[in-house]
């Protein structure tokens, strides 16, 4: 018999118990909006790496099962590259029961001001094994140009 009432739906758990699985969650019974969170999930959860090599700035973005034809890399006329795309939701079988629903769905969008050095016009992007690189080439750095000025008296 536990010492400790029972206020998870019944079920004999102890909350002093590390390997216990009950998880009470207050927020179970509130309606929710299914479709809002897993966007919010899928937006939350695109992770991109931006990293700046002497050639070129270079992002990188996980997006497993996603095909190319469903991502969007885009440049706006202010020097922005905007990454958006969906991951669509599985179709369910009436006869399937599902245990877990973790891996997110829906739109995505992420938006990054380029510098000033960034080569607009030659930026290129390529999808392999569910990484998509987008590549923005640099302009040169200018040297400044010295001019000898040639002293008068």
């Amino acid at each position: 018999m536990s010492l400790i009432p029972s206020f998870f739906n019944g079920q004999r758990s102890s909350i002093f118990d590390p390997f216990s699985l009950d998880v009470w969650d207050p927020f179970k019974d509130f309606p929710s909006n299914s479709s809002l969170s897993q966007e919010n999930s899928a937006f939350a959860n695109t992770r991109i790496d931006w990293k700046e090599t002497p050639e070129a700035h270079v992002f990188k973005a996980d997006l497993p099962g996603i095909k190319k034809e469903e991502v969007k890399v885009e440049v706006e006329d202010d020097r922005v590259l905007q990454i958006s795309g969906e991951r669509k939701i599985e179709k369910e079988d009436k006869n399937d029961t599902w245990h877990r629903l973790e891996r997110s769905s829906g739109k995505f969008l992420r938006r990054f001001r380029l510098p000033e050095n960034a080569k607009m016009d030659q930026i290129k992007a390529a999808m392999d094994n569910g990484v998509l690189t987008v590549t923005v080439p640099k302009e040169e750095p200018k040297k400044p140009e010295l001019k000898s000025i040639e002293i008068s008296g």
